[in-house]
């Protein structure tokens, strides 16, 4: 937490900084590299915070993301944190429903994407404007990041030459960069939208808001065992609370560079990828691109990077399919999400000579253990409550104290925390909500090392990913053949555990393994395709319980 009751991240963590270090490398999907300064990064938040102001949004009003590990989601969310909106960052795999869902619980003022995305966004109709960033605007030297507009018109069936648009495209300057956003085309923003941010005039029009700490900042989403996914809301503590996890458990120092490969719309991406290494005043690299486990080696090498921050299935992954070598610039190595084996710690150990030194937190909470720096890793622990943070095994679960963990959040919209009519937030800050009870089995040895057992209820963990039951199964009984479907988690050996579903077929259909793959593509595009059921049964009938329950924790007995 600052040190002050007024806070603003964007001011604190660019400010602070020299203009002329390096914030961002970027590695576009085309395969073009790019370094961006924290001069550059604040000019560039600074021009983008004006065109939020000026699209109308203001604040406290919420900012959805729809864009990958490109700079200009990192742009969008400080220009959020700098003028106090809150943003809500999701994961590209998000299908039509998923994102009808969030548009239908966080009804933001505006959507920031990627036109990669548009099918999917134009699908779930949003109510309020859109700004694309075309995926033509390549980041090369002298190229141009261009956004464009529509207000509105995707949720009123505008066709394309009544849409109202506004085509906005970066000035440049003598550095390889664009200096500010400025508009052209038929409808224009306001003129004063056009002063230029540059070394000679770097005052955009938009100021740093003072915030308080319980404001809220970041809007992310995670799966329960029951409904749809809930919406996690943090406040501004969140942000200045990850440089405890950044300094004792990630490890990044100034003048480092820091590779987070968790994808933009995740809770790990949204504190590792930029916000935990600028706090430490490290360099953050964004690698868009899907996973590659030979190039994942060969970046680090090519790129020397120094801390390494995976999720355990892509350790996994790496070390069956590829030939693990020695990676001299390397310092660090961290996982969470998940356990790791023995086997596979012992694999990188051997040709790195680094420990993968384990976390563990969840979308709530923020980070609340990690294994120590500097001391032979524990295999199969997550380390231990870091430093101020009280944790307790109670009858095997582990419980948090929310006073003690500085990232935790402010409570779920629609429940603890709400959004009036006229846009202003309440809060019934969760903090002061007596103890949490975080649904994860673990033991606690001799030296308070923890080691995580599996949940207590029916949420799946698969490669990282949280998926609750009842979103896999609701996309399986929308499919013709599906009567009743049950969705539970399966062991696995790369990703600890997969999502197997059960399914009772209505009269008329067989099993069939072409049957098995239908409903396999059906549930991609229905939700977001790591949901999918990677396992297929028939049944005749579902265990269930004398009250017409389905009996989860027999299914799963079965395996």
């Amino acid at each position: 937490m600052a040190d002050c009751e007024r806070v603003n991240f964007a001011r604190d963590v660019l400010q602070d900084k020299s203009q002329d270090g390096l914030a961002l490398l970027e590695l576009a999907r085309d395969g073009t590299r790019r370094e961006w300064t924290f001069g550059e990064v604040e000019q560039h938040v600074g021009a983008f915070a004006d065109a939020l102001i000026e699209h109308g949004v203001g604040r406290g009003d919420v900012v959805m993301t729809l864009i990958g590990n490109r700079p200009e989601w990192v742009l969008t969310m400080m220009a959020c944190f700098r003028i106090g909106a809150v943003v809500l960052p999701c994961t590209e795999q998000s299908r039509t429903k998923d994102l009808r869902l969030r548009l239908a619980v966080a009804q933001p003022e505006l959507i920031v994407a990627d036109a990669r995305n548009r099918s999917e966004l134009e699908g779930a109709a949003p109510d309020c404007a859109v700004m694309w960033w075309p995926e033509e605007a390549t980041p090369g030297v002298g190229a141009e990041r261009g956004v464009s507009y529509e207000t509105g018109g995707l949720a009123r069936g505008l066709n394309s030459k009544s849409r109202a648009r506004t085509r906005v495209t970066p000035k440049q300057n003598n550095t390889t960069h664009p200096d500010r956003l400025s508009p052209t085309g038929p409808d224009t923003l306001p003129s004063t939208h056009t002063n230029p941010v540059s070394p000679t005039n770097p005052n955009p029009l938009s100021g740093y808001v003072d915030l308080a700490s319980d404001e809220p900042a970041l809007i992310t989403f995670t799966s329960g065992t029951a409904g749809e996914p809930k919406a996690v809301v943090h406040g501004q503590r969140y942000l200045y609370g990850q440089r405890i996890q950044a300094e004792l458990w990630l490890g990044a120092k100034e003048g480092e560079l820091v590779w987070c490969t968790a994808a933009s719309g995740w809770s790990k991406s949204a504190r590792n990828v930029f916000i935990a290494p600028w706090s430490m005043g490290a360099s953050a690299m964004l690698h868009d691109a899907r996973f590659d486990p030979e190039e994942r080696l060969d970046l680090i090498e090519r790129e020397k990077v120094n801390v390494l921050c995976m999720a355990p299935t892509e350790y996994r992954v790496i070390a069956k399919r590829t030939t693990l070598r020695a990676l001299p610039s390397l310092k660090g190595m961290v996982a969470a999400g998940e356990a790791l084996n023995p086997e596979i710690l012992k694999a990188w150990r051997e040709a790195t000579g680094l420990d993968i030194r384990d976390g563990y937190g969840q979308t709530e909470t923020g980070q609340m253990t990690g294994m120590d720096i500097g001391i032979d890793a524990r295999a199969g622990s997550m380390g231990r409550a870091l430093s101020g943070v009280k944790l307790d095994v109670v009858e095997g679960e582990l419980v948090a104290d929310p006073r003690t963990v500085p990232t935790f959040f402010l409570g779920y919209l629609g429940e603890g925390v709400r959004r009036g009519s006229d846009g202003a937030w309440t809060v019934d800050d969760r903090i002061e909500g007596g103890a949490w009870h975080t649904g994860d089995r673990v033991t606690r040895d001799e030296d308070g090392y923890l080691h995580f057992e599996g949940r207590a209820d029916d949420v799946i963990v698969s490669a990282g990913y949280r998926i609750g039951p009842f979103e896999v199964e609701s996309a399986l009984v929308v499919h013709p053949a599906v009567a009743e479907a049950a969705a539970v988690a399966a062991p696995d050996e790369e990703r600890g555990a997969v999502v197997r579903a059960v399914v009772v077929l209505r009269e008329g259909f067989e099993p069939s393994a072409a049957l098995v793959s239908e409903l396999q593509e059906h549930v991609k595009a229905e939700t977001a395709p790591y949901k999918y059921p990677r396992v297929v049964e028939f049944a005749s009938e579902l265990p269930k319980t004398a009250s017409g329950k389905v009996k989860r924790s027999e299914l799963r007995g079965e395996m």
